[in-house]
């Protein structure tokens, strides 16, 4: 398998894993926000997306794509990158700490519909 990298917009990039046959093993998409909890620079790079399919984990794809997203983090001149996941998400968080990501804060959402 191969990782590649697709040019989406100038603030952001996409990145996947091919399994040679035309179909993706994984992703991931880096962008930019002008902030993030827990963060001390402004603006600051951001996981806005980061899967690899369950047959082809721990096999470094995952890390792969982070070291991609962090390479062009880097070149882009920002000093910080920040994601985040849902709260039930265990295997997430363990890939983001396993990766040297710290949790920083833990939130909860809310929404409410206006008529």
């Amino acid at each position: 398998m191969q990782e590649f990298r697709k040019r989406s917009r100038r603030d952001a990039e996409v990145f996947v894993v091919d399994r040679g046959d035309g179909t993706l093993a994984g992703f991931l998409e880096v962008g930019t926000r002008p902030y993030a909890d827990g963060c001390d620079t402004s603006p600051v790079a951001y996981l806005e997306a980061w899967y690899v399919d369950p047959d082809v984990r721990r096999q470094g794809h995952g890390q792969a794509l982070l070291d991609a997203a962090e390479r062009w983090a880097r070149e882009c001149g920002y000093r910080e990158m920040a994601s985040d996941t849902q709260l039930d998400n265990a295997v997430s968080q363990a890939a983001h700490r396993q990766a040297g990501y710290q949790e920083v804060d833990r939130v909860v959402q809310f929404r409410k519909g206006l008529s």
